[in-house]
């Protein structure tokens, strides 16, 4: 088991920091190293689908809702805020736990 490091988590610049002073950051972490290549997967998978998606903006034919990249975006952003709250502190818990991901 490793020894937990902090990680400052910007899931809207879909980055993470070890530094509180590189970017802005809405999250900061106590997290286990090896859970970060967790992070940096899901970031690239949500930039993988939400690339393809503004092909399909391009088609207003098709709604959001029946959009599967835009469903793959949604899923990766809601195991990102899983992540954030397996990781958070109590106040942080509580943030996500308000939101409309979680139940």
């Amino acid at each position: 088991m490793n020894k937990p490091i902090t990680l400052y988590v910007s899931i809207a610049n879909q980055r993470y920091y070890t530094s509180p002073d590189e970017s802005p950051w809405e999250f900061k972490l106590q997290i286990e190293p090896q859970y970060i290549k967790i992070f940096d997967q899901l970031f690239n998978q949500a930039e993988y689908f939400d690339g393809k998606s503004i092909w399909r903006a391009q088609l207003p034919y098709i709604p959001y809702h029946l959009d599967q990249e835009n469903d793959e975006v949604d899923l990766r952003l809601k195991k990102l805020y899983a992540l954030v709250h397996e990781f958070g502190d109590t106040e942080t818990k509580q943030l996500i736990e308000q939101m409309p991901y979680y139940s």
